[in-house]
């Protein structure tokens, strides 16, 4: 019995598992209906058979590329020319709060200030020039939530006292030079910076859920991997 593994890109093929379970998580899919494409998705042999495991389901956009030439899902996030980028942003919150979110354009080095207070940058939205976009970085007393979507290149490089500056890398690096890069440096003392992967909308509760599932059949494919490297025993 052979494997129906045909000629479809791994990266193609793990792209569309993640998004099964973005859609479990959301309640899209039952149980049974989410193990079952999941399971198709391992055997699938073509592009098309991939798409039609997501022909139904409540997404604009698809992850797997058309063979007459397309776009993976990370690769049509909006962008902005840059000729509309400012080269310097603020978001200052001292004993409050202040936030970026929804639909904006980040300047090419933006700056955060959080004392006695707290700051939100949204990215998942958010229109990016091509190449890096630096955030600065400084609370006091206060925290900065960064949330940004999975796909995106993420860089961070903090200092903490008595603090934390927290970042769990999600994604792999681009090949391509002009793909948008997000570089967070910054400082936090008795406060916090937590880096955070979420789709638009999705809650940090429902990211988490998201999280486990797709760990899960990671695992999952990779016994599936050993044990055919074992000669199925």
């Amino acid at each position: 019995m052979t494997e129906g593994t045909g000629g479809v890109p791994p990266d193609i093929r793990q792209k569309t598992i993640d998004t099964l379970c973005e859609h479990f998580a959301n309640d899209a899919l039952t149980v049974e209906e989410f193990e079952r494409r999941v399971d198709q998705a391992h055997k699938a042999e073509s592009g098309d058979d991939l798409r039609r495991l997501l022909a139904d389901l409540p997404s604009g956009e698809q992850p797997v590329p058309r063979e007459e030439g397309g776009t993976s899902l990370e690769g049509t996030r909006a962008s902005v020319p840059s000729s509309r980028v400012k080269e310097r942003g603020f978001v200052v919150a001292a004993l409050g709060g202040a936030d970026r979110k929804g639909r904006w354009i980040p300047a090419r080095t933006n700056y955060a200030f959080s004392v006695m207070g707290g700051t939100t940058l949204d990215f998942r939205e958010a229109l990016l020039p091509p190449g890096e976009t630096e955030v600065w970085v400084f609370t006091l007393m206060g925290g900065c939530d960064i949330i940004v979507p999975p796909g995106l290149t993420v860089e961070s490089d903090g200092v903490a006292i008595l603090g934390g500056f927290e970042h769990r890398e999600d994604v792999s690096g681009r090949d391509d030079p002009d793909a948008p890069v997000l570089i967070i440096r910054g400082f936090a003392v008795l406060g916090g910076v937590d880096v955070s992967y979420r789709y638009p909308g999705e809650s940090s509760r429902d990211a988490k859920r998201r999280k486990r599932h797709q760990d899960k059949e990671k695992r999952r494919l990779g016994r599936g991997r050993g044990r055919r490297r074992g000669g199925g025993r």
